[in-house]
């Protein structure tokens, strides 16, 4: 510290900008001591201050300095490399075995070198290193996957607080689980920051899903397999499949079938490749009127019965409606590709629709097929002012227009302003502009709404 005593005493120090990454290191064990100062024509200019070993981390990187370490270990027999030093990189490492695009695991380690961070304690007092911006679902990812899988609630500081807090410097959580935890939500993807965290529920998802989705590939293949005229016999002989999974990157057959049935990839492009190496064996028999039509039949997008959607380019496809903005027929609306849950529709105002475009590849085309037979749920709110009798009146009139009413709840603000939020369904867009226009006439009411 001498040293930065020197400086400070040459140069006026910047106020909070003096940053002590050695007695909190960052995640990759990068350590030094940080000062901004003010040089002599005003211009402010960073200082760093660590050893040698700390220069060859931050130069080098840690695998560099172990392999230093351990080229040097018989000169200096009391210098070995702790356990905890490499776990951040083997943690690295087995993200890297989870993803098998490589762009994702870029992204991935990008995000983790070069994140910000908060230092946060356990309620024994060991400190945990996490992404500024990062929520009690982090920090339970980062105790351990099973801690993240059943949790059900955090103590920030002593108090119970919502999961999606962001956590600061400083704060000491504590985890509540119950071993009857359904798992993770989907929505936690939303407010996590560590990709550790963001790797686990992923995984949670695939391992939940995966069995149906193989069920309804193995579905998907047997239906256009006998559309063509073929039995599954003649198609599925080893070889066949293993140039289909070496086509298209699959592990092993189930990873196949899996893929189809989440619509990754069409039962078509299979059956194609199958009948490929089918003919190799059969010069004899006339397939190519199968090839073409498997090739060059025109894509009909089918529509999942309850939804009344399609979703361009992709058939038999599970389709979801998003809960976050509740779209219904007449709602310009766009498909999101989740991972191993199908497509999730949101409408085109949707709160979310910044997020979403933040993996653009996953933004699918989808419309209304016109034919839907659906009830959906929309969600209204009303701002009136308080008076006696204000909850029949919405009641009766939610009756007389024949419009079903699954939710309402009222409660008083300031100035005695009723807010009234609703949950009804209805068959379309015109459906609900002819509710909002109804309560927009009960007296009292001056404000009507659909959620976004």
């Amino acid at each position: 510290m001498q040293h930065f005593g020197v400086v400070h005493e040459l140069f006026n120090p910047m106020p909070g900008r003096f940053k002590d990454y050695i007695a909190l290191p960052k995640a990759n064990m990068y350590q030094s001591l940080h000062t901004t100062l003010i040089g002599p024509k005003g211009i402010p200019f960073e200082v760093q201050l660590r050893t040698w070993d700390m220069h060859r981390i931050a130069e080098y990187g840690i695998a560099a300095h172990w392999a230093y370490k351990e080229a040097n270990k018989n000169k200096r027999t009391t210098v070995k490399v702790e356990e905890d030093k490499l776990s951040w990189l083997r943690e690295t490492l087995e993200w890297q075995k989870d993803m098998q695009d490589p762009q994702e695991f870029l992204n991935t380690l990008k995000t983790e070198l070069f994140e910000d961070e908060v230092y946060v304690f356990t309620r024994n007092g060991d400190i945990r290193v996490l992404p500024k911006g990062a929520t009690p679902i982090d920090f339970a990812y980062n105790i351990h996957t099973d801690i993240g899988h059943k949790m059900t609630g955090a103590k920030i500081n002593g108090k119970m607080m919502p999961i999606i807090t962001k956590l600061n410097n400083g704060d000491i959580i504590e985890i509540i689980t119950t071993e009857g935890a359904k798992g993770p939500s989907r929505d936690w993807l939303k407010f996590v920051k560590s990709s550790s965290a963001r790797n686990k529920i992923t995984q949670w998802f695939k391992k939940e899903d995966r069995e149906e989705n193989i069920e309804k590939g193995k579905y998907l293949l047997q239906k256009e397999i006998k559309r063509i005229g073929m039995h599954e016999e003649q198609l599925y002989k080893g070889e066949y499949i293993e140039s289909a999974i070496d086509r298209y990157k699959f592990g092993d057959i189930s990873d196949m079938y899996a893929s189809v049935g989440f619509g990754a990839v069409s039962a078509g492009k299979i059956i194609s490749k199958l009948l490929y190496e089918y003919r190799k064996d059969h010069e004899e028999e006339n397939i190519e009127e199968k090839i073409e039509e498997l090739v060059t039949k025109k894509k009909v997008p089918e529509k999942n019965a309850k939804s009344g959607v399609i979703v361009k380019g992709i058939d038999n496809c599970l389709v979801k409606f998003s809960k976050c903005c509740n779209p219904i027929p007449g709602d310009e609306i766009i498909g999101y590709i989740t991972r191993g849950r199908g497509v999730s529709i949101h409408r085109k105002d949707c709160i979310n629709i910044k997020d979403l475009f933040q993996e653009e590849e996953r933004i699918i085309d989808v419309e209304w097929s016109g034919e839907e037979k659906t009830r959906y749920k929309a969600d209204i709110e009303l701002r009136s002012n308080d008076r006696s009798g204000l909850v029949a009146d919405i009641a009766r009139e939610m009756n007389n227009l024949k419009a079903d009413m699954l939710l309402i709840n009222s409660k008083v603000i300031q100035d005695r302003i009723v807010v009234t939020e609703m949950t009804i369904e209805v068959e379309s867009l015109d459906a609900l502009n002819k509710v909002l226009k109804a309560l927009r006439k009960i007296d009292s009411v001056y404000e009507v709404s659909r959620k976004k």
